[in-house]
């Protein structure tokens, strides 16, 4: 199942979607390289790359809302939501190191991935975008 970045995912920053159209890319060549059958050392690298690229962009996702002074009960939520899928993540990777590296365990998680970044985007992130429009308006 393939993931694809679409305009209507976007937030209205453009460096947040500039990083949410790398992980959609990063995530994408995950599922392809399953389908492919690709070598574990890829996969793993694949993994690797998607677990320090998820916690840069919350890092920097959150880092933002700060900036923006963005209302904290919103930000404890997003803190959250990120805490809860950087450790879905973990337990995928962990997952798959025990099952020595098969597959199944990738093709089993890509609907969890895709399902998590496209409802988290749509119900949480674009709220980023709307609160900087309010504030704008304000001014």
């Amino acid at each position: 199942m393939a993931i694809e970045w679409t305009p209507n995912l976007s937030v209205g920053v453009e460096y947040i979607d500039d990083q949410h159209k790398v992980w959609f890319e990063k995530a994408n060549g995950l599922f392809e390289a399953e389908k492919e059958r690709r070598a574990k050392e890829y996969i793993d690298q694949m993994i690797d790359f998607l677990d320090e690229y998820t916690k840069q962009h919350f890092r920097d996702e959150e880092a933002y809302m700060e900036k923006i002074n963005y209302p904290e009960a919103e930000l404890e939520a997003q803190r959250k939501a990120h805490a809860s899928f950087i450790n879905r993540l973990a337990k995928l990777k962990s997952d798959y190191e025990k099952a020595g590296g098969n597959i199944l365990v990738i093709h089993d998680a890509n609907k969890m991935i895709i399902d998590w970044l496209i409802n988290h985007i749509k119900s949480m992130d674009k709220k980023i975008g709307e609160y900087i429009k309010t504030q704008e308006s304000k001014s």
